[in-house]
């Protein structure tokens, strides 16, 4: 049979009963024949309980210091996480070992609280599975090379996953979550989401890094990397559901483009609250500008999203770019103390209160006037564009954040993505 990996989400490892639910979920799999390989979250809320006590003792943070003690603590979330699992493995009859990330190890850089993967050492892990063990590894950790505990960030667990199933080339990587797959949007806010049977790696990857809390973007940059099969499925449909139906539920995403395929032309609308504007306005049009202005905002790892520079007027332009909305304050400080007086900028202004929303579709390549029916809805409904940004197969806008949902309901019914594809 197959080597498999599983990842469970920090709702699906809430409780000891739902740890057990795993456990035995897990146990089938196992007793099935297939080679298993888990990869548990911390037990949801523990890692924002953990972070808030170390808040209380350092308000301020940045500095590596302080970010390398964050990792100290966050990590422990998943520790527990895969001890409590091999446990109730156990009490199933089912051999099982836990791994902390550094035991296996998973070789990360020295970047404290979003640490990149650099290499897995995989031969403990493929000893314990050839004796008949299932290996639980945490997830959303790893070491660096001086032997410091890191952390890959929020969703990290998704990322840890599919870089152990494309080290060990498993047959598949199953997501586990709280939702029983991808849909056209969140079903919170528009009912009608229709779940997706398939959906494209790339089409996945822009849901992601456009907002879509589904998958964490880098697991999704791994598997298309490692062409690693990637399905996401519910946690909480019966542990005991026959192993073939199972195996074909939730959704697929998938590297081949077939008659299969969903071909809408947009396939979902994704959305993401936690943005926030910058301006400089009254800049000088000259070259090199654009440097002057977001080299200084890389360097401080602030990553920059959306970004536009206005057509010149006697020679003075304003620019304005997007950041995540946690990186607000510490952007408008550069820009203020130093970024804009090096520029001989008129003005900095900020606004925290906007939003992107975006359509995706692997159709939108060979369909034209999909931006423009996308500007009609948004329009109709008196939704003012403050930013627009396009690739092959998305299209995004920034807009003021309380016309979020007005937006999405828009969008979805415009684009009829309630209606299954022809």
């Amino acid at each position: 049979m197959a080597l498999i990996v599983h990842k469970y989400g920090g709702t699906s490892m809430g409780s000891t009963d739902r740890i057990r639910n795993v456990a035995k979920r897990v146990a089938k799999w196992a007793r099935a024949g297939h080679q298993m390989v888990v990869v548990p979250s911390a037990m949801s809320g523990e890692t924002n309980r953990l972070l808030g006590l170390a808040k209380e003792l350092a308000p301020s943070s940045g500095s590596a210091e302080l970010n390398r003690e964050l990792d100290m603590i966050a990590s422990t979330g998943e520790q527990v996480s895969v001890g409590l699992l091999a446990i109730a493995l156990q009490a199933e009859g089912i051999e099982a070992v836990s791994y902390t990330g550094w035991q296996v190890p998973l070789n990360t850089d020295s970047s404290y609280t979003k640490a990149r993967i650099e290499s897995i050492e995989d031969s403990r892990v493929r000893a314990d599975l050839a004796a008949g063990k299932v290996v639980v590894i945490a997830g959303f950790q790893g070491v660096d090379d001086e032997m410091n505990i890191t952390t890959l960030g929020r969703g990290g667990s998704d990322t840890s996953a599919v870089a152990i199933a494309a080290a060990m080339k498993a047959a598949e990587c199953l997501i586990y979550t709280d939702v029983d797959g991808v849909y056209t949007t969140d079903p919170r806010i528009v009912p009608e989401a229709r779940r997706l049977h398939t959906i494209s790696f790339e089409e996945m990857l822009e849901m992601a890094s456009l907002g879509s809390k589904i998958l964490q973007i880098r697991s999704v940059e791994f598997a298309g990397k490692y062409r690693v099969p990637l399905r996401v499925l519910s946690s909480f449909t019966p542990w005991d559901i026959d192993i073939e139906e199972e195996a074909k539920s939730g959704t697929l995403i998938s590297f081949e483009e077939d008659e299969k395929m969903e071909q809408a032309v947009v396939s979902g609308i994704a959305f993401n609250r936690d943005e926030a504007k910058v301006t400089l306005l009254g800049v000088p049009d000259k070259p090199g500008i654009a440097y002057q202005i977001l080299g200084p905002v890389a360097e401080a790892n602030i990553d920059i999203d959306v970004i536009i520079q206005n057509v010149s007027q006697e020679g003075k332009t304003d620019f304005s770019f997007t950041v995540h909305r946690n990186d607000y304050a510490r952007t408008m400080a550069l820009l203020e103390g130093t970024v804009g007086p090096a520029t001989q900028a008129a003005k900095v202004q900020g606004d925290p209160k906007i939003c992107k929303v975006s359509i995706v579709g692997i159709g939108m390549r060979s369909h034209v006037g999909v931006a423009s029916k996308m500007f009609r809805a948004l329009s109709e409904e008196g939704i003012n564009i403050q930013m627009i940004s396009t690739s092959e197969i998305k299209t995004s806008v920034v807009i003021d954040e309380k016309y979020m949902e007005l937006a999405v309901r828009a969008l979805h019914k415009a684009f009829e993505l309630e209606k299954d594809p022809v």
